[in-house]
């Protein structure tokens, strides 16, 4: 079975955070991409890409590439963010559905990097940092009704992506919001690097939810520098910053394995290489060739 590669504009240092620091205008970041041999992105952070469908078009089909997904934080615990997350999520997948067709997916997640505990202590999330049985409520409510009206109004569907930083992070936040939505109606994005620096095994998310899986974020996580993050204190921005997220085939993800398993269990979905970078940090290009050759190791 083929296994269809795109990577995304975080590689490049486009995040979605309104950090300070430069990146590569997006024409640049698309022919790297397209250079390094990636057949796929995401978009980024709205407004990064066109936002006009025929230019958005014409420029990933002129680089052959395809659009496959669009990430979209929303603050779903708190009921006042409902109008503004519904409308920021429908524009989205109005733009991936005009250009990726039906099978691209809206890629929901929390508003990462706002609550000041869950930034501080990503990587190292207890118990009572937990959202409240009645947030829980709130939260899967609202992650249902993006997804409802996301498929309703415009035909695509939605992945809940996990993320450190965020209020689904760890395994059993995992467990809590996919017992809380329709299996039918949200599905998960398994993101390896995030569930490393979570505390989770990647491998075995995918064995407890593989039907929910219909899109993978490949990203490598650096067990020394995490723990240094736990020795020192550092948050989520601070980790990133001293190179959590390294090159594939550096950490501790055992990507070998999971693409074993993903082929066994005939996964029809996209990877997308993910390298979290800050602006302006690391040398993407070089980066981006150097996991695709990891990759075409594996046989991809």
């Amino acid at each position: 079975m083929s296994l269809m590669l795109a990577n995304a504009p975080c590689s490049w240092g486009v995040l979605e955070f309104g950090l300070e620091g430069e990146v590569s205008p997006w024409p640049r970041v698309l022919d790297e991409m397209a250079e390094a041999g990636y057949v796929g992105t995401e978009l980024g952070d709205w407004g990064f890409l066109p936002s006009d469908p025929v230019r958005l078009n014409e420029e990933l089909s002129r680089r052959g590439l395809s659009l496959v997904g669009g990430f979209v934080p929303v603050a779903l615990s708190q009921p006042s963010a409902r109008e503004c997350g519904l409308a920021t999520a429908l524009r989205t997948a109005w733009l991936l559905a005009s250009v990726g067709g039906p099978d691209a997916l809206l890629v929901l997640a929390d508003d990462n990097g706002t609550v000041a505990t869950r930034t501080r202590n990503a990587g190292r999330i207890r118990p009572g940092m937990s959202l409240t049985e009645p947030e829980w409520d709130i939260f899967a409510a609202q992650a249902m009704e993006i997804a409802r009206q996301v498929r309703d109004r415009v035909g695509i569907r939605t992945v809940f992506h996990h993320h450190c930083g965020g209020y689904v992070e760890t395994g059993w936040e995992i467990d809590t919001l996919l017992t809380r939505t329709d299996p039918t109606l949200l599905g998960l994005c398994l993101d390896t690097g995030h569930a490393l620096y979570g505390g989770s095994d990647p491998l075995e998310l995918l064995r407890l939810y593989g039907d929910r899986i219909w899109h993978v974020h490949l990203k490598d996580m650096s067990p020394t520098v995490a723990a240094k993050a736990q020795k020192q204190g550092w948050d989520y921005f601070q980790a990133v910053a001293q190179g959590v997220f390294p090159e594939l085939g550096t950490g501790a993800a055992d990507l070998p394995a999971l693409l074993a398993e993903l082929r066994a269990r005939a996964y029809t979905g996209w990877l997308v290489v993910e390298q979290d970078v800050l602006p302006s940090m690391g040398s993407p290009l070089a980066s981006a060739r150097r996991n695709r050759a990891y990759l075409q190791g594996l046989g991809l």
